[in-house]
């Protein structure tokens, strides 16, 4: 197996194994989370990945945490996500949208008025977060309660619906990083005592039933899931992440996901020997793989893609690249989140 081979994920067909990451740039509208043409002609320059993973979008306007980051709860902002998925199509491109919500990870000045910050429990994260006005605390949030929860899983589900009419050919639950699915997972974020926590099988029910909700509304073959086990990004801690992530693993793999997006971090374990211990289906891998070591990676009965990240920033055409053995672009970080087109779409392609 190569990278530049086909492969199937559930019901996505890649023409290639190399995946575009899902990456926040901060480039959407300020004040409606608008996507908009810059967006556009950034992913179309990308369109030749495999598979190209949206950044982090939120179902609902409780669900944004940092500024200039796009919704998808409202008409508008599903007719330009049309118009993104269009351009990229016409390419020849694939492209799945990642929900991402960012729970207690937020600051209100990075929200639309009145919008609440929440999580499963009301215990603010220690740190900052970036706002245009400067650095500022994490809000502490408020503790939801289940009329909110599930309003959480409807509003997920929507935006699934939405994602599908606007012409993604996927959805990728963002379960990591911190954020609300991996606020309910994990021991130090979710204190509740009613049926969403305590138990190991309580903080699980979150993000199965969000999982469920995704999956009925097309079928779960053409939902994934991002993982990363024991990552303590955003002050997130669980007393057991082997066990938490064993559990849930166990439980989702008969659902029969697309696939299953695991970050490896072998500094703390190995969350790929994990994923493979539990899950059935087809594993995407990320973090810092080198050509040589994706390819590698590929064994095509586990291990069916591997997703880049900062490769794909500086290289829109990375699959031509490392195909022909050409030199990568480096990276300019001071560009990663700042608006405009600098260090979003000016980096140059080959030709």
């Amino acid at each position: 197996m190569t990278l530049f081979e086909p492969v199937t994920l559930g019901r996505l067909v890649l023409d290639n194994r190399i995946v575009m990451a899902p990456m926040t740039r901060s480039r959407a509208e300020s004040g409606n989370d608008m996507p908009n043409a810059l967006m556009r002609e950034y992913y179309t320059q990308r369109a030749s990945a495999g598979l190209i993973i949206t950044e982090g979008t939120h179902p609902n306007a409780e669900g944004k945490g940092y500024c200039r980051t796009p919704g998808l709860y409202t008409d508008a902002q599903q007719a330009a996500w049309a118009d993104i998925c269009d351009s990229v199509h016409q390419r020849g491109g694939k492209i799945v949208l990642q929900l991402m919500h960012c729970g207690r990870v937020a600051h209100p000045d990075n929200k639309a008025e009145g919008a609440r910050t929440v999580a499963p429990s009301a215990i603010a994260a220690k740190g900052k977060i970036y706002t245009e006005g400067g650095m500022q605390g994490f809000a502490e949030p408020e503790a939801m309660t289940e009329a909110d929860i599930q309003q959480t899983i409807a509003d997920y589900a929507d935006a699934t619906r939405r994602a599908y009419a606007a012409g993604f050919d996927g959805v990728e639950l963002h379960c990591t990083s911190g954020y609300l699915p991996a606020q309910f997972l994990s021991t130090g974020t979710n204190q509740r005592d009613d049926r969403y926590g305590g138990s190991l099988e309580n903080r699980l029910r979150f993000v199965l039933e969000l999982l469920a909700a995704m999956a009925a509304v097309d079928g779960a073959d053409r939902v994934g899931m991002r993982i990363c086990p024991g990552n303590p990004f955003n002050d997130l801690h669980d007393d057991d992440p082997a066990e938490t992530f064993g559990a849930l693993l166990e439980a989702v793999s008969p659902m029969g996901l697309a696939y299953l997006h695991v970050i490896r971090m072998p500094a703390l374990q190995d969350n790929i020997a994990l994923a493979k211990a539990h899950f059935d289906g087809p594993l995407m891998v990320n973090d810092s793989y080198s050509l040589d070591e994706a390819e590698q990676a590929i064994d095509g009965a586990a291990i069916a893609a591997v997703s880049f990240g900062r490769a794909f920033i500086a290289n829109p055409d990375l699959p031509k690249r490392f195909k022909q053995g050409l030199p990568l672009t480096e990276i300019n970080l001071s560009t990663l989140y700042t608006p405009g087109p600098e260090g979003y779409t000016d980096y140059p392609a080959v030709d």
